[in-house]
């Protein structure tokens, strides 16, 4: 197992989807939350994808059809915003785009809980989340297993439920924690890549659901393969940065140089993916 999972098959094609990025530039459309704009933004520039930080219903028609994939964060969720998630999905889906859902807290309030639901029903191609959002949705339920945007599980709590999720969404899913799981319902991925001072800044989370839109925009038919080499670029990412940092605050900053500097060495050398 460890000769798999430092290097083996799986490196050689995280190497692959992030050149890809990096020479094909997808354009990623991301409504996301008010907190995670700029290290979203500033994370899919660094690996060589363009964001576009655009959520108005009104402007959807016209530019979610042109995009390479959508990536939709209930972060912040309100009124005014959820009309031009549902739009921006439906316009997706009809026009085949993938598009990726990351539910936080969905299972914080009954609001949430639906609206995410809600969304799940529009076919995101990918659903990335902590254990307890992963298990709020499976189980359709919200309450005490949160804590508003920490999860009270530990990611190897939430792979049955991760299954369940994909076999009812159709949707491959991705539970974030000290080891990824990602699954298809069928197949289950583990990726070990990360440094846990990644838990003490905020929207890495969501950062690295907007990296998996892009890499899942370059190789949508194989959209386990690339969620799971988003999840270990990232994590070598951070830890190439925690080599340099001080605390949370420089540990952010490394963290973008050194996904914009990753070399196919570094990839190779240090992603941590395997099967289960």
């Amino acid at each position: 197992m460890e000769d798999e999972e430092q290097g083996g098959e799986w490196a050689p094609k995280a190497w692959a989807h992030l050149s890809s990025v990096r020479s094909l530039s997808p354009l990623i459309q991301c409504i996301t939350n008010f907190v995670s704009m700029d290290l979203t933004a500033n994370t899919l520039l660094s690996a060589g994808a363009s964001p576009a930080m655009l959520h108005s219903s009104s402007e959807s028609p016209d530019f979610t059809p042109q995009v390479h994939a959508l990536y939709i964060n209930v972060g912040t969720l309100s009124d005014g915003w959820l009309p031009a998630m549902t739009v921006a999905a439906e316009l997706a889906t009809k026009f085949n785009k993938p598009w990726i859902l990351d539910p936080v807290a969905a299972g914080a309030s009954g609001f949430r809980l639906k609206a995410c639901l809600d969304l799940l029903s529009l076919k995101p191609s990918v659903i990335r989340g902590n254990a307890s959002e992963i298990i709020a949705l499976a189980n359709a339920s919200f309450g005490s297993s949160t804590r508003g945007v920490d999860s009270s599980h530990d990611s190897t709590d939430a792979v049955e439920s991760a299954k369940s999720l994909a076999n009812s969404s159709g949707a491959v899913v991705a539970v974030s924690g000290a080891v990824d799981f990602i699954t298809d319902g069928n197949r289950v991925l583990r990726a070990r890549n990360g440094v846990p001072m990644m838990q003490k800044i905020t929207a890495t989370g969501c950062a690295v659901t907007a990296l998996i839109a892009a890499f899942v925009a370059i190789d949508p038919s194989h959209a386990l393969e690339a969620t799971a080499s988003a999840l270990a670029v990232f994590g070598v990412a951070g830890e190439i940065g925690m080599e340099m940092a001080r605390g949370p605050a420089s540990l952010r900053m490394h963290l973008i140089d050194s996904l914009h500097g990753l070399d196919q060495t570094a990839v190779i050398s240090r992603v941590k993916i395997s099967a289960l």
